[in-house]
């Protein structure tokens, strides 16, 4: 079983690989933004109505939420999160130490002084991971919970289903220092590779590529190990918001849908009423590969 979780693993973990130093870009980046001040993240606000807030993942953009808001509906005012390290955004406060758990926490300031009220959070991946602590800790602020492709400890990815933080600190080291310490252009190869098992549908590959090869490596690392270390499991009591988690098969010799569930499940034993919904056909980003099949899931649960 532990060989299957580390083939698991591969299918999971958003090792998308982040290369040299992004160039500066426009602070608007041609979008509205909100005024909210943070070292952590940016944030970009489109329409009206209820409010919200999609988190991306590991080195991506908050681009990759256009097939999804385009489908939404009602009326809704959508936060896109942008954590700055990530696609082109500069470092900032994510310079050093944990990105995840900082960025969390803001987030939750941001919800405060905008004056959000019954928001929706939606996190894909490592976006995820940041929703999960974000409606586990600061549980009067989150309304529904959206999680997508991401289990709450991905620690059993690499340990087994024994697995605690302590016994995969070590590869979580190693990991996070690898990403760290690679060239640009081994970086820009990774990128490619590992981006292709990350969508399916190859004509959208490019944009989440150069999302990945325009963030910074040590951010990146550092959030990597992190994610790897975390283990939310304990806390999931804790979340008071309605959860629904969509998630793919892993797609990995030996594995099944049914293990794949199996897994899922496990994971959100300690989430009372959970939701959990695989689909099928699609790999790490859903809302790229089934955007179709995604809102109408996020939309039914949402109604």
């Amino acid at each position: 079983m532990k060989s299957l979780l580390l083939a698991a693993a591969v299918a999971l973990m958003p090792l998308a690989a982040c290369a040299q130093t992004p160039a500066s870009v426009p602070a608007d980046h041609g979008h509205a933004h909100s005024g909210f001040q943070s070292g952590r993240f940016h944030v970009r606000v489109e329409g009206e109505g209820r409010d919200i807030i999609l988190i991306p993942g590991l080195s991506s953009h908050p681009d990759v939420w256009a097939p999804l808001v385009e489908r939404l509906e009602g009326d809704w005012r959508v936060h896109m999160i942008h954590i700055q390290g990530f696609a082109g955004a500069p470092t900032m406060d994510n310079i050093d130490g944990p990105v995840a758990a900082p960025v969390a926490e803001d987030i939750a300031r941001y919800i405060r002084e905008q004056g959000l009220e019954d928001t929706v959070v939606i996190g894909h991946s490592m976006g995820g991971t940041i929703a999960m602590m974000l409606a586990a800790r600061h549980p009067d602020l989150v309304d529904r919970l959206v999680v997508i492709d991401m289990i709450p400890f991905m620690g059993n990815m690499f340990g087994g289903p024994t697995a605690t933080p302590a016994s995969v600190t070590p590869i979580a080291d190693q990991i996070g220092a690898g990403m760290a310490a690679s060239t640009p252009e081994q970086w820009r190869a990774s990128a490619t590779t590992t981006i292709a098992g990350m969508i399916q549908t190859e004509s959208l590959r490019a944009g989440p590529i150069e999302h990945s090869v325009t963030s910074d490596p040590g951010v990146a690392g550092r959030a990597m190990r992190e994610l790897i270390v975390t283990d939310l499991r304990p806390e999931l009591a804790a979340i008071t918001a309605p959860t629904q988690v969509i998630y793919v098969a892993f797609n990995n010799p030996g594995m099944t849908p049914e293990i794949t569930d199996g897994i899922y499940a496990a994971s959100f034993a300690n989430l009372k009423g959970v939701v959990l919904k695989r689909i099928d056909d699609s790999a790490h980003f859903i809302m790229l590969d089934q955007p179709v099949i995604l809102a109408d899931e996020v939309n039914d649960f949402l109604d």
